[in-house]
């Protein structure tokens, strides 16, 4: 078992639904994205504010290994951890149907902060997991 920080429950939508019936992987991307903004405000910031003070998160690399497919109108929950590598965070993200907790996607995404158009350290991170 993971070590999960964060973890928010999300329903699959009819339209992020390929011919096949199948999510498209493009939209993986969005729900990884999704979890990782929630997890900021649960800790009490929000993207809007830190670009507003200068400070600029991107995600710098994605690696996504699919394992199985959600379909219209399953439940899955994106779990994740955070760890800190030199400059970047990274956050392992993973997806999982339920109720079957059923391994969907292993993510692992890779950020980077600007701070006043400059790369920063990797300070800010500290600042945001404290």
């Amino acid at each position: 078992m993971q070590d999960y920080i964060f973890e928010i429950e999300l329903k699959v939508r009819d339209y992020e639904c390929d011919i096949q019936g199948v999510v498209n992987n493009a939209i993986y991307q969005s729900y990884l994205e999704h979890a990782r903004h929630e997890y900021l405000i649960s800790r009490g910031f929000s993207f809007a504010e830190l670009t507003q003070q200068g400070i600029l998160l991107m995600v710098s690399r994605i690696e996504m290994d699919f394992k199985r497919s959600l379909t219209s109108r399953d439940v899955f929950a994106v779990r994740l951890r955070t760890e800190r590598q030199g400059v970047k965070l990274i956050f392992y993200q993973d997806i999982y149907r339920v109720p079957d907790n059923a391994l969907c996607l292993k993510a692992k995404v890779e950020a980077i902060a600007k701070i006043n158009d400059k790369l920063s350290r990797g300070e800010i991170f500290d600042t945001l997991l404290a």
